[in-house]
């Protein structure tokens, strides 16, 4: 399990061994200056895609950013724990998976509520995949530039390198998984 004080420790050390301030590493890793400061201070455990970019944004690997932080092969993740985000146009994101070092990967229940559209998503980094599964209601997932209409029980699959859209156009609650394998371009130098 990773120790998120561990960690906030680790970066803390990793941000002042490079004279970066705060706000510097944020800019430089396209993360909030308070979720930056909060991951710093223990008080929150980031998901992989926001750890990859504060990774990038230290010049580092993810596997590189978290050796010798694991202290369990084991990671159980009980709901109090999971990240809850409310986001803007009422919609809602539980991640359900830990931060797991070296793996890419995200598990990630979204509801969306009567007439919402959550956006477009821009496409990750070739090799990056998408699985997703309906619970509840209809989902309209836009690929490129086709649409699917997946019901109750539906899943699909798709390339992840392409820009892709949720919406939930009917009268009832949408809510659905996406397991996510989000592959992302390291920078040089």
């Amino acid at each position: 399990m990773l120790d998120p004080v561990l960690l906030g420790r680790r970066l803390h050390d990793l941000r002042a061994d490079r004279g970066l301030a705060l706000t510097a590493l944020a800019k430089e890793a396209g993360v909030s200056v308070s979720m930056l400061s909060a991951i710093e201070r223990g008080e929150k455990t980031p998901t992989v895609v926001v750890l990859s970019r504060i990774a990038d944004g230290l010049g580092l690997s993810l596997s590189r950013l978290l050796a010798d932080l694991e202290t369990d092969r084991v990671i159980v993740r009980r709901a109090a724990e999971q990240d809850h985000v409310a986001e803007p146009g009422g919609w809602h994101r539980t991640v359900l998976t830990p931060v797991v070092p070296g793996v890419n990967f995200e598990w990630i229940r979204t509801t969306l509520p009567p007439r919402c559209d959550a956006g477009t998503f821009p496409a990750y980094a070739p090799g990056s995949h998408e699985f997703v599964a309906v619970e509840a209601g209809t989902l309209h997932l836009g690929v490129g530039a086709a649409e699917y209409v997946l019901g109750a029980g539906d899943s699909v699959y798709f390339p992840a390198d392409a820009p892709h859209s949720y919406a939930n156009r009917g009268a009832d609650p949408c809510v659905y998984h996406v397991a996510a394998l989000i592959m992302r371009p390291r920078k040089t130098g």
